[in-house]
């Protein structure tokens, strides 16, 4: 069973549209929708934007899915010269960048699990390497693999985006990858999260970026992911 999480209707419609055998159920207000694409069994959640929602759509996709794997998959920002717009970065590992309490001494965006306490966690190497797979068997060649930030804030302006670069060393910005990634790590999940650039380092207004070439962008996610269910 493969586990598909987005955000927002466009990043996940197009995923759904490609199932068959579909069957929709809601808990917690989230419309969980499980079927088979390429001939294999799989559900997708629509989460709704943020953090708290991204991880309470992935405790409860496991707890009554028990899915072998979690994608995440949409539209990011660019926090690097190197992503822009229509690139696709595929997360080597995720931070949450406005975990923080560097005021007590931490490290920045340490996170305090029940064993151990991390900053970054890493993403499944076999999920990454089947992304990539996917994305050269739609001729995308526009992809890098790196780190993904993730916190409750539309990331604008070119200092902000510069400073997760810096500080992080993050090639997108999010708002949900890093609470999935932190759900699917308690729960010894294999995990990967895929997002397509909207918006970049540029001197253009930000939020009309977003709005001219989001829909672009989820489009160019759905295609991969598509394209991941026939490796």
């Amino acid at each position: 069973m493969i586990g598909i999480i987005g955000a927002m209707d466009i990043e996940v419609n197009g995923i759904i549209e490609k199932m068959t055998d579909k069957k929709s159920e809601t808990i917690s207000s989230t419309v969980y929708t499980s079927g088979k694409i390429s001939g294999k069994d799989c559900v997708v959640a629509k989460c709704g934007i943020g953090k708290v929602n991204a991880a309470v759509a992935a405790q409860t996709m496991i707890l009554k899915y028990n899915p072998d794997m979690i994608i995440n998959t949409g539209i990011g920002g660019s926090t690097s010269l190197k992503t822009h717009i229509g690139y696709v970065v595929i997360a080597e590992n995720v931070v949450q960048h406005d975990m923080d309490t560097t005021a007590l001494g931490d490290e920045p965006a340490t996170l305090f699990l029940p064993e151990e306490n991390i900053v970054y966690i890493p993403c499944d190497k076999d999920l990454i390497q089947k992304l990539e797979t996917a994305c050269k068997a739609v001729g995308e060649n526009k992809y890098i693999i790196g780190t993904v930030a993730t916190g409750d804030k539309f990331i604008s302006g070119n200092e902000n985006r510069s400073a997760l670069n810096q500080k992080f060393n993050a090639l997108a910005c999010e708002m949900e990858g890093g609470s999935i990634g932190q759900v699917c790590y308690l729960n010894h999940i294999p995990f990967a999260v895929l997002r397509s650039v909207s918006d970049s380092m540029s001197d253009e207004d930000d939020a009309v970026e977003y709005s001219t070439f989001s829909k672009s962008a989820a489009e160019k996610s759905i295609k991969i992911i598509c394209s991941f269910f026939e490796i």
